[in-house]
């Protein structure tokens, strides 16, 4: 199979790895694993940026090298995901967001009902939509619907590490949508990754796992591989899984 460009909302994509900019000990240390992992999304939750602060987060991603992917991280309701898409439009100069409308504190699961809707209403508005969604066909089918240009449904809880913990509902996903499949939240490690692009995934989206190891340069560089790994094993086709053990040589010799 040969691989196709990733194409979202009309930006063609050159890395699978999307990266976010929480959590990180420090802004040198996350400059160093942005770089490490060869991204070229980098996700800020701005409304937790202090836009009027002389050092604030945004001065430590280079917008030469990386294209900015804000979202709203922390709304809890829709008119608050949209008070700061719009922010985001206004101080980034960009119409990609990344949709988050939560609904839960101690769960972080999303507000499906909420998603949409916000959805909806920022297509509307000119914005080039990801949204966050849990691994519900229905409610991806839904979004596709009000016009995301990607869907991005969680592997787990957002920060939980726990992986990939259900196949099916990402696997249903990717069958039935012509929209890229964006993985996004509880990846915790290299393998995890690997496992997104096998069953179909286009690309990941991964912050705690990278900015919370205990060498987060070190995780942003085995993550790259992962990604590349991953995605070359799903174009080269797995076996199929067979009942019994089976011998892996034919003919005259050994094994025959």
């Amino acid at each position: 199979m040969t691989d196709e460009k990733l194409i979202i909302g009309g930006r063609e994509i050159k890395s699978r790895l999307m990266v976010g900019t929480g959590k990180y000990a420090d802004n040198e240390t996350m400059e160093k694993a942005l770089e490490a992992s060869g991204t070229d999304i980098v996700t800020v939750a701005i409304g937790r940026v202090d836009l009027n602060s002389p050092d604030n987060l945004l001065d430590h991603v280079d917008l030469s090298k990386y294209t900015l992917l804000p979202n709203t991280a922390g709304a809890f309701s829709v008119e608050d995901a949209l008070r700061i898409s719009r922010l985001a439009r206004e101080a980034c100069g960009t119409d990609l967001i990344k949709l988050e409308v939560l609904g839960d504190k101690t769960t972080l699961l999303p507000d499906v009902h909420g998603t949409v809707k916000a959805c909806e209403i920022l297509v509307k508005e000119g914005f080039t939509v990801l949204p966050y969604t849990n691994d519900d066909p229905i409610t991806a089918r839904m979004l596709e619907d009000a016009g995301a240009a990607a869907i991005m449904p969680l592997a787990s809880m957002i920060g939980s590490g726990h992986g990939v913990l259900d196949l099916t509902g990402i696997k249903l996903i990717r069958a039935q949508t012509r929209l890229p499949v964006v993985v996004d939240a509880g990846i915790g490690v290299p393998s995890d990754v690997c496992l997104s692009f096998e069953i179909g995934a286009d690309a990941v989206l991964i912050n705690t796992a990278i900015a919370c190891a205990a060498d987060p340069v070190m995780m942003a560089t085995a993550m790259k591989k992962a990604t590349k790994a991953g995605r070359l094993g799903y174009l080269a086709g797995r076996i199929t899984k067979k009942e019994y053990g089976q011998v892996s040589s034919v003919g005259a010799g050994f094994g025959s």
